[in-house]
């Protein structure tokens, strides 16, 4: 049995909702983002608990198939993004048309209707949050982080940047360095 879960996006995410399912003496198969296969179906009552227990923790459990299929693209794209060592030498709309077994005009039309946003836009967030990682760690250049990101030059990604954020990537930088003091200045 599958059960599809809102907010589950990192690795946190995933020990904190396993910790939720053992604690109701529910052993899951696997734990991924967004979805939990557990090996048998629990009783209602326990399915209700864990959704009580889960939203206070800021989680839902999702049981309609067009909410599913918006998380299934969510988390699709938050791991593409965060939790991958490459992009997909494919386009976004092939990439996802083939993870997740919908005709990509389908996944799109039903994104925008309920998020209210395109799925490229969301896809063009994730991203800058991921530079915004990188250049928080300070171990590679604007060159090397676009590069990563799959983005065609520094300045496709410093343009991207400033219309999402309303800073130069270099003058963001700048900021997080001000915010930083070592130990010795306190």
């Amino acid at each position: 049995m599958k059960i599809y879960i809102k907010n589950m996006v990192c690795s946190r995410c995933k020990m904190v909702v396993k910790t939720e399912l053992e604690k109701l003496g529910l052993h899951p198969v696997s734990v991924e983002l967004g979805e939990v296969e557990l090996s048998e179906e629990p009783a209602k009552a326990i399915i209700n608990q864990l959704d009580q227990n889960l939203k206070q923790l800021g989680f839902e459990i999702i049981d309609d198939r067009k909410s599913r299929i918006i998380e299934q693209i969510k988390n699709t794209i938050v791991t593409l993004t965060h939790h991958s060592n490459e992009l997909p030498q494919v386009n976004l709309s092939d990439y996802l048309a083939q993870q997740l077994n919908y005709d990509y005009g389908y996944l799109s039309n039903l994104f925008s209707e309920v998020e209210g946003g395109t799925i490229e836009k969301y896809f063009i967030s994730q991203k800058i949050e991921k530079v915004k990682e990188l250049m928080m760690y300070d171990e590679l250049t604007l060159s090397q982080i676009a590069n990563e990101l799959g983005y065609s030059s520094v300045a496709h990604l410093s343009a991207q940047f400033k219309k999402q954020t309303g800073l130069t990537p270099t003058f963001y930088k700048s900021l997080r360095e001000n915010k930083r003091r070592n130990i010795e200045e306190l």
